[in-house]
């Protein structure tokens, strides 16, 4: 996936969820921050950041927050990205050799299911994680406890028993990374649900991602390690 018009900028702070300032030309601007996560590890003062500008005039923020540097690292926290260039993985046969259909955003049940694919007999549910929180090498999610997250798997777990196939697929926002962890310190019950959905035969897949300032694609499976 590809981003228009990106600048280079300068962090100054993040007074809430959604919006942060930010140095760019000499000028400070408020820039919309398109990832309600912590994100604290990223965003600290001073830290070099990447913009993208956006073309609609109406808006209140001319620029989105979509990438920032940690030391060696580009990690692109734009939460929309991961689905993005999930889209473009599975088109390429990234799961199935030829996938026949792709629906994004597919209801069952009471729950709205990131992917739903189906090549033939074979009929999937993917749900996807983008991951963000990095340590000495380590991918860890999630970044802040998510109910939201827990629901999504118990989902999985139960569309499995339906007979469907069902795939937990991180998405790591950045390369490389020696392997991914459930933040269990930060959410103890998102870790206990993944490890029973992935004991119950829901399939957790982790893939790291080639990040530039304007752009994010998948590229190579990363070892999840929940034990």
């Amino acid at each position: 996936m590809k981003y228009n018009n990106v600048q280079k900028a300068k962090f100054i702070e993040r007074p809430n969820r959604f919006i942060a300032y930010a140095e760019i030309n000499g000028a400070v601007e408020i820039c919309h921050v398109k990832n309600t996560g912590r994100c604290r590890e990223l965003l600290q003062r001073g830290c070099t950041v990447y913009l993208e500008e956006s073309s609609n005039l109406s808006r209140k923020t001319r620029y989105d927050i979509i990438a920032a540097e940690k030391g060696k690292l580009l990690i692109n926290m734009d939460s929309q990205a991961p689905n993005k260039a999930v889209r473009e993985w599975l088109e390429a046969g990234g799961l199935y050799d030829a996938p026949a259909l792709i629906k994004p955003e597919m209801m069952h049940g009471d729950s709205r299911v990131d992917f739903y694919i189906e090549d033939k007999s074979r009929k999937a549910f993917i749900e996807v994680k983008g991951v963000t929180l990095e340590k000495d090498g380590v991918a860890a999610f999630p970044d802040a406890p998510t109910e939201r997250g827990v629901k999504h798997i118990r989902h999985l777990i139960d569309a499995m028993k339906e007979g469907y196939e069902a795939y937990l697929l991180f998405v790591i926002q950045f390369k490389p990374a020696k392997y991914i962890i459930p933040n269990d310190v930060t959410h103890p019950e998102f870790g206990s649900v993944l490890r029973e959905a992935a004991t119950a035969g829901v399939k957790v897949l982790a893939y790291d991602c080639k990040v530039t300032p304007d752009s994010m694609q998948l590229d190579s499976e990363v070892p999840v390690k929940l034990q």
